[in-house]
């Protein structure tokens, strides 16, 4: 328990708010670059519109919403792929650290933490942070989490464009959040994901699964 509670505490001292980034960027004692390219991505990529999405909207709206409530966190983390542990212990403690991102009770839904991983871009890197990932899959999934992971080799293709390719970045992230209603074209693709998403989301959940499918013939 003191261990969970210290790595959550760990998680919550890492992350910034999008002022706390831009303030950090511009004033701190030495160029911060990975984090000045953390947020870019975010601010220009993440949540605008792209032209080979295939739907209108950012390419995240979930991310432009969180930011502008200002329930949004990022983190560098300075971990490379020979220090697993010290980057699972980061992003485990990071859901801790989601859950008390002050918010409406209305809008916890928002919360979101994203964490860039510069000194993993190489094969070794990303190979390492899909192992993080696939160690929290079932721990994200029973707590109706998300936990995604973007690079820039990235060859996830897109919900509304196969050809597109959304989860490229400039550096690795991972990347927690809630699973929300809207999740529904992804618990359709990733079979681990419907049950979570069916027992979250019971009827109305189930609704806009139909939907998506039938879209989808």
């Amino acid at each position: 328990m003191l261990d969970k509670v210290a790595r959550t505490a760990e998680a919550r001292d890492a992350l910034l708010t999008f002022a706390q980034a831009r303030a950090d960027i511009v004033s701190g004692p030495e160029a911060n670059v990975p984090l000045a390219t953390l947020l870019g991505w975010v601010e220009t990529y993440l949540m605008r519109e792209h032209p080979d999405l295939g739907r209108t909207g950012a390419v995240c709206p979930f991310t432009r919403q969180a930011a502008r409530i200002d329930t949004a966190r990022l983190a560098i983390c300075g971990a490379g792929p020979d220090e697993e542990e010290r980057a699972f212990a980061l992003i485990r403690g990071s859901f801790g650290a989601l859950d008390a991102i002050p918010c409406k009770p209305a809008m916890v839904h928002f919360r979101t933490v994203i964490v860039g991983f510069p000194n993993c871009a190489g094969e070794r890197g990303v190979a390492m942070l899909q192992s993080i990932q696939k160690r929290h899959k079932f721990y994200s999934l029973s707590r109706g989490r998300m936990i995604g992971l973007m690079y820039e080799g990235s060859d996830a293709p897109g919900l509304w464009n196969r050809d597109f390719r959304p989860l490229r970045a400039p550096l690795p992230v991972l990347a927690i959040r809630h699973m929300v209603e809207h999740d529904a074209p992804f618990a359709a693709r990733h079979p681990l994901l419907l049950a979570p998403y069916l027992a979250k989301f019971r009827l109305a959940g189930a609704k806009r699964l139909i939907d998506h499918l039938r879209g989808q013939g």
